[in-house]
């Protein structure tokens, strides 16, 4: 009597990656030129990100790779934690769009580390001119936005509005006086910071200003205080990886809602980046120049200084023209 083969061994399975996680994944670069297309856009959103007023995720939007930055950092869950922690390389390489991040922080660390010091001149030596090209970048990105969405119903204009009010309340308050003096407001403040860069329209660096944090911060990376800049970072992770999930599902179930919502968050926005003001308080930086730190909108001094201020708003529009004219059709973008 011949006894029966035993059956072969079942490998046993590695830790599934989600169907959220495995979508995350097809945000990665579709070959060479959508590559270098996220890299621009990175770059871009770098000279944004240097700009307490200017945010990255307009640029991120009116670049045709809002969605896919929103679904990529929304990968980054416990279930990738579980799979790089099981030494599962190949789960967690599946679970988030790694070559697209890749990519996208290439640019965005390559402005910021080669612009950095030529943005803070330009800002000492010709500030209209330089908050005139974001105002027309901005601006242009509403046009483009709104485009998507028209036309508008009075409930829609009621949401526009409504935004626009509300942020222009926001950009407008005064720095905290007297802010707390404690990690954990630091910590709150970092949240606050990034999800505000997240959407389209708020600078987080600028409501770092209003909270009093913004030169807290900035000391804190001089003097490598790692204490501080550590609770801050954590304030920005936590910050990051829920705010995405409450952006994601606004634009999965109310899409239109919060494209018109979003683009009144943008109008209400230019309020911070006009490019006539007036200085109301200073610091000194870590190479001893004075610069602003606060800043109140007048009118412009003549008129001889609009012609000028009109011509840097056309470059800003323009910029923003070319970079939408590189945006994928939207049934090549898996996370429409």
């Amino acid at each position: 009597m011949h006894s029966q083969p035993a059956p072969p061994a079942q490998p046993s399975p590695s830790p599934r990656v989600s169907p959220a996680a495995s979508a995350a994944t097809d945000g990665n670069p579709r070959g060479l030129f959508d590559a270098v297309r996220v890299a621009i856009i990175g770059f871009l959103m770098g000279c944004a990100d240097l700009v307490p007023g200017v945010s990255g995720g307009t640029i991120a939007f009116v670049g045709g790779i809002y969605d896919r930055l929103i679904h990529g950092i929304k990968a980054f869950d416990l279930g990738l934690a579980r799979r790089l922690l099981a030494r599962d390389w190949a789960g967690t390489w599946a679970s988030a769009p790694f070559l697209f991040f890749a990519c996208l922080g290439a640019g965005l660390l390559t402005a910021i580390v080669s612009l950095s010091g030529l943005i803070s001149r330009l800002f000492l030596t010709h500030p209209v001119q330089l908050w005139a090209a974001f105002f027309g970048l901005v601006l242009g990105s509403i046009v483009i936005l709104a485009r998507e969405t028209w036309r508008w119903a009075p409930r829609d204009w009621a949401l526009f509005l409504g935004a626009a009010a509300a942020t222009f309340v926001v950009v407008g308050l005064p720095m905290l006086a007297n802010p707390p003096d404690n990690l954990p407001y630091l910590f709150l403040c970092g949240a606050i910071a990034i999800s505000a860069m997240i959407l389209p329209g708020i600078s987080g660096s600028y409501l770092l200003v209003i909270l009093g944090q913004y030169h807290r911060v900035l000391e804190a990376i001089h003097t490598r205080d790692f204490v501080a800049l550590g609770v801050f970072v954590a304030g920005v992770g936590v910050g990051v990886l829920s705010f995405v999930r409450i952006v994601s599902y606004l634009l999965r179930r109310f899409h239109r809602a919060t494209l018109i919502t979003l683009t009144g968050v943008m109008a209400g926005a230019l309020r911070s980046i006009w490019p006539w003001r007036e200085t109301v308080s200073t610091r000194i930086n870590s190479k001893g120049v004075e610069v602003p730190v606060e800043q109140v909108n007048i009118l412009p001094p003549d008129w001889s200084a609009i012609p000028p201020a009109l011509l840097w708003l056309a470059v800003g529009v323009a910029a923003v023209l070319v970079l939408a004219r590189l945006r994928p059709a939207p049934a090549a973008d898996p996370c429409k």
